[in-house]
């Protein structure tokens, strides 16, 4: 009996001893989980030995939600701001009328999309805003989630809808200095009297610097159908403008205008039945501002030419309805090189995105 009794108690204290034990295990996971939890970040400076490391709480690390299209499904550490934009416009000095605009302290972008003006126009030139960015020291049209530095606003001096005028720029004032007001920012304006001076010349070397260079495009017997015209241009690299009325070959550059355009009745384009609406000549056209001549335009526009007249058996006319002779192409091609070289002397080469809002 006392033997059964000390066994008893033996096993009832070896239970007791390990619910201790569970229970002291318990409160020390408990307690853990309450603490930081730390994760080792390996240093990137180099002035440490390899195996040494810095411990970082994890959640004193920056996350960013990720995305998969259904939902946040993960958290990514070094929180990353939006891409630099280096598509679209830029201002120049060589072509517009800039504004700079102080601002205390930086800037956040959704602030100053907020009060942008609501019309990004001042009469027929358009109007930019442009931020430099605190991160990379990059100027760009301001989006949110970015901090900026400074502001600057400007108008475009000259266009084809001709210079810049004193209205104009009274506008553009009006409006920098509305935004300015709301922001808030201290805005500091060019003289209007030296602008405008400025906008008459850049008007005047643009007049006598444009080209646009057209070629007819005539059938030698019967009309053709839209349908059959889209096929040949098609087959030559032409696809459907964004207007009616024309096809477009594309540029390689994204974004840029069209290498070259091939242009109808527009009123053939609406019609029910491409194969009923007839075309008695295309108008192959080339814009000699808007694409660089490292595109070798010129060349694409006399191939495209030949190539759809003679599948399309049609002949090649210049304006006065003429066919052109080889003599004629090497007479263009002449003064084009002149072109070139006079736009380039003026830090304005054919193609060049502020060239391209010139002669816009």
């Amino acid at each position: 009996m006392n033997h059964s009794l000390t066994l008893y108690l033996a096993i009832l204290g070896g239970v007791v001893l390990a619910v201790v034990v569970a229970h002291g295990a318990w409160t020390a996971r408990r307690a853990a989980a309450n603490q930081p939890r730390r994760a080792s970040v390996e240093p990137v400076d180099g002035s440490a030995t390899p195996s040494a490391t810095t411990t970082v709480p994890l959640d004193e690390i920056p996350t960013i939600p990720m995305d998969d299209g259904e939902g946040l499904v993960a958290a990514s550490p070094a929180a990353s701001l939006p891409p630099l934009r280096r598509t679209g416009p830029r201002l120049d000095a060589l072509v517009d009328a800039i504004a700079t605009l102080t601002i205390d302290a930086p800037m956040s972008g959704d602030h100053i999309l907020m009060h942008l003006p609501p019309s990004r126009r001042a009469g027929s030139k358009p109007v930019l805003v442009e931020g430099l960015r605190s991160d990379c020291g990059e100027w760009e049209m301001p989006q949110a989630g970015v901090l900026y530095t400074e502001l600057q606003a400007g108008v475009l001096m000259a266009n084809r809808t001709g210079g810049l005028n004193e209205i104009e720029y009274s506008e553009f004032v009006q409006k920098v200095q509305a935004m300015a007001d709301a922001l808030p920012a201290s805005p500091e304006f060019p003289d209007m009297l030296d602008i405008v001076a400025r906008a008459r010349e850049l008007d005047a070397f643009a007049g006598a610097h444009d080209a646009q260079l057209a070629m007819r495009l005539a059938g030698k017997g019967s009309a053709w159908s839209l349908g059959y015209v889209q096929q040949q241009a098609q087959r030559h690299g032409f696809v459907p403008g964004a207007l009616p009325g024309r096809f477009v070959l594309p540029s390689p550059d994204e974004g840029a205008p069209p290498v070259l355009t091939l242009q109808f009745d527009a009123q053939a384009a609406f019609a029910e039945d491409e194969d009923q609406a007839t075309l008695r000549e295309l108008l192959l056209c080339f814009d000699v501002p808007q694409t660089a001549a490292e595109q070798a335009p010129f060349k694409a526009w006399c191939a495209a030419g030949e190539a759809l007249s003679m599948a399309m058996d049609g002949l090649m006319l210049d304006d006065s309805g003429r066919p052109f002779s080889p003599a004629a192409f090497e007479s263009i091609e002449g003064e084009l090189a002149k072109l070139y070289e006079a736009l380039a002397a003026r830090d304005l080469a054919a193609g060049a995105p502020s060239t391209r809002r010139l002669f816009s």
